[in-house]
């Protein structure tokens, strides 16, 4: 397994439960967790079930039962219910240290081999793979190789040497706040300045520490090409800016001290075709990365993570037969979630007024409708799928 993420820590511990003997190379010296906080769907907390892990996030995490997403004049753009999904149906907000330690934990238990400071250059022999680090070492050779190395994957060419992975032109900054009455509980929030403006606050629950008390997630989405420029201006400029567009954001806004206290997100569009190479296999963002506007990164790679596991389990064919099965089912899932986070992203994320009009006279009243509320909803849980769900992560 190469990558320390949601995605290979979660097939390390899927694989490794189920007997197989798992070794999870990691670039970094310590691995640690990158971003802020994150929306676990009814997908993925049904995978996270799968490993023994659910009830452990839901003790740290926020119950969040819908979004709400409104412009400057108080208006509703978007809202989805879970409720529209199914009764009491909900999702969880959750500080991604918080997930990325639950999994780190479960690893030497599982008997996962967890190597670091071992950055994988090159992939040797696809057929039975050795991987090269930077380091001049070599690690295998081993019956199957999961590449779960992020969107910005180094190694996604040398399995399928004609993907692509196009950044996003918009990406995003992140912080932590302290949410200590409660005031943000129950739905991630959102609002809109046409498509240039989006900013949002998510319920995560309890921070790393466990005794910092509620938490919120506070995003605001910009060019990546301004990224740069946001870490070097004037802050208390952009926090009187969020004041006037958000007045009830002001008291998160204003526990940061500066650019310092947050995150930047980068996103890529990432088409790969088949995942898989003989015995080499792509997985998580490494496979299908997408913008961040339907929320199911994370998602998709704990049910890749479970549905990795299951078909291993079972397997009475060759690794590279078993990985192209495995490939064909999972795409069914993901393929419509690249497609609607592409499609939805200029809706939220451009300059002008063009889609911002779109939206608001077409893409606003179309998600009224009852039919499509549903839909919207089974969108949003990650329940939307084009083929048999396995019993590991039906929602």
């Amino acid at each position: 397994m190469v990558g320390c993420g949601v995605g290979g820590m979660g097939a390390a511990l899927a694989l490794a439960r189920r007997g197989h003997a798992v070794t999870l190379l990691e670039a970094f010296d310590a691995p640690r967790p990158v971003g802020s906080g994150l929306l676990l769907q009814p997908t993925g907390l049904k995978a996270l079930g799968a490993l023994g892990l659910e009830d452990a996030i839901r003790d740290r995490g926020a119950r969040v039962e819908r979004l709400d997403g409104r412009d400057l004049g108080g208006r509703k753009v978007l809202e989805v219910d879970y409720g529209d999904w199914r009764r009491g149906g909900h999702g969880i907000g959750i500080h991604r240290g918080v997930l990325f330690d639950t999994l780190h934990r479960a690893l030497a238990p599982a008997g996962v081999t967890l190597v670091t400071g071992a950055r994988i250059v090159r992939i040797e022999e696809h057929r039975r793979p050795v991987l090269h680090d930077a380091a001049g070492r070599a690690h295998g050779p081993f019956d199957l190789a999961v590449i779960a190395d992020g969107s910005a994957s180094s190694l996604r060419n040398q399995v399928k040497p004609a993907a692509r992975a196009r950044p996003y032109p918009w990406g995003a900054v992140w912080a932590n706040a302290p949410d200590r009455d409660g005031a943000w509980a129950g739905a991630l929030r959102q609002v809109y300045d046409r498509a240039e403006v989006m900013i949002g606050v998510l319920p995560v629950g309890q921070g790393p520490g466990g005794d910092d008390g509620p938490q919120v997630s506070l995003f605001w989405s910009l060019p990546t090409a301004d990224m740069d420029a946001f870490f070097a201006g004037d802050f208390e400029a952009w926090k009187t800016r969020v004041r006037r567009i958000w007045p009830a954001a002001a008291p998160l806004i204003d526990t940061l001290a500066g650019p310092q206290d947050m995150a930047r997100a980068v996103y890529r569009d990432v088409w790969v075709g088949r995942w898989s190479r003989d015995a080499t296999l792509l997985i998580g963002d490494a496979a299908h990365g997408t913008s961040p506007q339907l929320g199911q990164g994370a998602n998709l790679a704990l049910v890749d993570a479970v549905e990795l596991g299951e078909r291993f389990a079972t397997a009475r064919t060759s690794v590279a037969v078993t990985a192209r099965a495995y490939d064909a089912s999972r795409r069914w899932h993901v393929m419509p979630y690249q497609f609607i986070s592409w499609a939805m992203t200029p809706l939220f994320q451009s300059h002008g007024r063009f889609w911002a009009a779109v939206r608001r006279w077409l893409f606003t009243p179309l998600s009224r409708a009852p039919g499509i509320r549903r839909f919207g909803a089974a969108v949003l849980t990650g329940a939307a799928r084009l083929s048999r769900w396995p019993d590991a992560t039906r929602p």
